[in-house]
């Protein structure tokens, strides 16, 4: 990779800083797009290095997104999800924890990684890495003449490039393609970094630096295996062909792609939802045909039994959509069906968990009471509690559930709501993070979480 930092012609035009400030990395508050897919997302990195408009706030570090910034960010690009440990990326890019740290913040900062979940560290469970999402700027779209549609899976979707942007759109897909390939394995090397060889090598017709010469030692093979060559030659090592899998087989591969894709399976055992989808894995069905029948009806808030309530939705699934075609257009509405977007986000064991803490627990039942006794009309008993809330409580309660909001969590705020009204709600924790956390709740999209903050 060259030394210089080569430009590009529309980047000397805009001559924008690209910056995010921290408040817009989460995917709830970004304004780019999500990248459908590692390799487009690796051109908008091109792009943004290519481009040298980042600049950093911080006085330390790196400074512009650099060879470093692409090796981290070609790592990033083979995940999915995008869910990488800091110790994983400094063991397989040979870097230092800090450089990591420093050329992840960069990618965040510069609007291609936004968070989905921030890492955390949970009591008995240990440490949780930080879930990605890839994300593309608008001022890549707006530099490259990009043309875009509101969607509702990716925000904004590509539906075409100008005939200014073409050029470099092929440069960038290019250089893309350069980065994700991946580099070819090293022979072995000995501890003086020379190849080991087993015996001298012979050089012909080249004069060699050893006293003694190896053509000394060499004997010619006897005429007789001169046709036939040598019988005891070692056998050409046989590539092994991947294994096919059989019926039995198929049906478990597709019992545990449904368990990790729905969320109301995860407890349900392999070995019984195979037996459940048998007739359509037998007759080829995929995955997202599966899911696509199971949300074809409206979705159940609690499911008792996964496997009763699996084969319950694939009843006569079979005879209706009997050929590829059909169960391609379910798919199709599936994807695009704003229904069965919605139905993808519902939380299936409950509307709200019981935080762990005791002490939050406390401060959620004290703060109830607090909101009860000073509604509560003359002559009507109310149930008291040891003492009001101080505001240093209220705080901490605040700051608690604004940490859950951060992690994904809404039910600390929406079960308030559901118990004692929003009213309420907001003086507790106030009228902002209420509103964010019933949009995030009951949107359907990312795009109407981010429109709407």
């Amino acid at each position: 990779m060259p030394t210089t930092q080569p430009t590009l012609p529309e980047a000397a035009a805009a001559a924008i800083p690209l910056h995010v400030p921290t408040a817009h990395q989460w995917l709830s508050s970004t304004t780019g797009r999500i990248a459908p897919d590692g390799y487009s997302w690796m051109q908008a990195v091109c792009w943004a290095h290519l481009d040298n408009t980042y600049r950093p706030n911080r006085g330390h570090g790196p400074q512009h997104i650099g060879n470093t910034t692409l090796r981290v960010a070609v790592e990033l690009a083979r995940l999915a999800p995008c869910r990488p440990g800091v110790d994983y990326l400094v063991r397989v890019l040979k870097l230092s924890k800090r450089t990591v740290q420093y050329h992840l913040g960069i990618l965040r900062e510069a609007g291609l990684l936004t968070y989905q979940a921030k890492g955390t560290r949970v009591r008995g469970e240990g440490g949780r890495a930080s879930e990605f999402i890839w994300t593309i700027p608008a001022a890549f779209d707006t530099a490259l003449h990009l043309i875009t549609r509101v969607c509702d899976r990716y925000i904004r979707a590509l539906q075409g490039i100008a005939d200014a942007g073409r050029a470099t759109m092929k440069r960038l897909a290019k250089m893309a393609r350069k980065l994700m390939r991946r580099p070819r394995r090293s022979r072995p090397t000995g501890p003086s970094g020379k190849r080991p060889s087993s015996a001298p090598r012979c050089t012909p017709m080249e004069g060699g630096s050893s006293t003694s010469s190896s053509a000394a030692t060499t004997t010619s093979p006897s005429e007789s295996k001169l046709e036939t060559g040598n019988r005891h030659a070692p056998a050409p090592k046989k590539t092994r062909k991947a294994r096919k899998l059989n019926a039995v087989g198929r049906r478990h591969q597709l019992a545990y792609e449904l368990i990790q894709q729905v969320p109301w399976l995860h407890r349900a055992a392999v070995p019984r939802i195979a037996w459940v989808i048998q007739d359509v894995a037998d007759a080829g069905w995929t995955a997202e045909e599966v899911i696509a029948v199971i949300n074809e009806q409206a979705p159940t808030r609690t499911v008792h039994r996964p496997s009763g309530f699996l084969a319950r939705r694939l009843a006569g699934a079979l005879r209706r959509f009997d050929t590829p075609a059909k169960r391609q257009a379910l798919v199709t509405w599936w994807r695009d069906s704003r229904e069965a977007e919605r139905a993808r986000h519902v939380e299936w064991e409950g509307a709200w968990q019981a935080p762990r803490s005791r002490a939050v627990t406390r401060l959620v039942r004290q703060a109830i009471n607090a909101v009860r006794h000073s509604d509560a009309p003359a002559g009507r008993p109310v149930e008291q509690d040891d003492q009001a809330l101080t505001d240093d409580q209220l705080q901490v309660l605040r700051e608690t559930a604004h940490q859950a909001f951060l992690a994904g969590d809404t039910g600390l705020v929406t079960s308030t709501v559901a118990f004692r009204g929003r009213v309420e709600a907001e003086r507790i924790y106030g009228a902002e993070l209420v509103g964010r956390a019933l949009r995030l709740r009951s949107a359907s999209s990312h795009l109407k979480v981010g429109a709407g903050l």
